[in-house]
């Protein structure tokens, strides 16, 4: 069974406030479970969201020879 976060907890992983999962919760941009009247959000849902989120390095010069 996966792992289901805290709004608490998943702000930690951010590295935000209680906040900002609220929000991500109330736009529906982040998959969550309702247990009883507590949220909870998937562990790979936010790594998801993490990945997803991710902005690759500019190479400024071109790598190998030729």
């Amino acid at each position: 069974m996966e792992r289901l976060l805290t709004v608490e907890d998943a702000a930690r992983v951010l590295g935000t406030t209680a906040r900002f999962p609220r929000r991500l919760i109330a736009e529906r941009r982040i998959r969550f479970v309702r247990v009883g009247r507590h949220v909870r959000i998937p562990e790979t849902e936010l790594q998801e969201f993490i990945a997803q989120g991710t902005v690759e390095r500019l190479r400024l010069y071109p790598t190998g020879s030729g």
